[in-house]
């Protein structure tokens, strides 16, 4: 699930990117209780605690993914990371990105200082393709700032999410990491040698 916007004509801001760290999550999980006490860019209903949110990034960067947080003035502003797009072992090569932006930086260019720095992480590590699920099909911000870095849209699942009293999709993007689909792996996300094809 995402969030973030770009406005027209709004002034970049100058942010510092950097790996997150576990004094970064008071500040990760107020701006994610934002998103999912008063959106539907999220499906949680509930706020994850600090302890949650805590665990959900040790999990993320156990795993060797990219947690990544926008930094302006000493605050964060904004936080993406990568995480399993799902478990089963030969989806291993697919990852799926998330990224929230603090409601009153939106529109400052936070987004694109994040998903740039997240895709190339991504890339490196030998994923070939990012998955977005944003949450609600009316979250036209998260479309464009996805769609400005190469993700399409390659479908919805329709009204699976029931929250604040209506439906709402879930929009599934999807963009190439590196060489895609074109070549086959030569070694696994995990640095292991890939396997082939029997």
């Amino acid at each position: 699930m995402s969030a973030s916007s770009a406005s027209a004509g709004a002034a970049s801001l100058k942010v510092r990117v950097r790996p997150a760290t576990e004094e970064d999550i008071p500040a990760i999980q107020e701006i994610y209780a934002h998103y999912v006490l008063t959106t539907s860019a999220s499906f949680e209903e509930e706020a994850p605690t600090v302890a949650e949110m805590t665990a959900r990034l040790q999990r993320i960067q156990s795993r060797g993914m990219p947690y990544l947080v926008a930094v302006h003035k000493n605050r964060v502003v904004g936080y993406a990371y990568g995480g399993a797009y799902r478990e089963r072992s030969a989806y291993r090569y697919t990852i799926e990105d998330s990224i929230y932006i603090a409601p009153d930086m939106l529109g400052r260019g936070v987004g694109n200082s994040l998903m740039e720095p997240l895709i190339q992480k991504c890339t490196a590590l030998g994923y070939r393709q990012m998955i977005a699920v944003i949450g609600d099909s009316a979250n036209a911000a998260s479309i464009a700032l996805h769609s400005r870095h190469g993700f399409a849209v390659i479908g919805a699942l329709r009204s699976s999410g029931f929250k604040f009293g209506r439906w709402s999709d879930a929009v599934l993007m999807q963009r190439p990491l590196g060489e895609g689909d074109t070549t086959l792996p030569k070694r696994d996300v995990s640095g292991r040698k890939a396997k082939r094809a029997r």
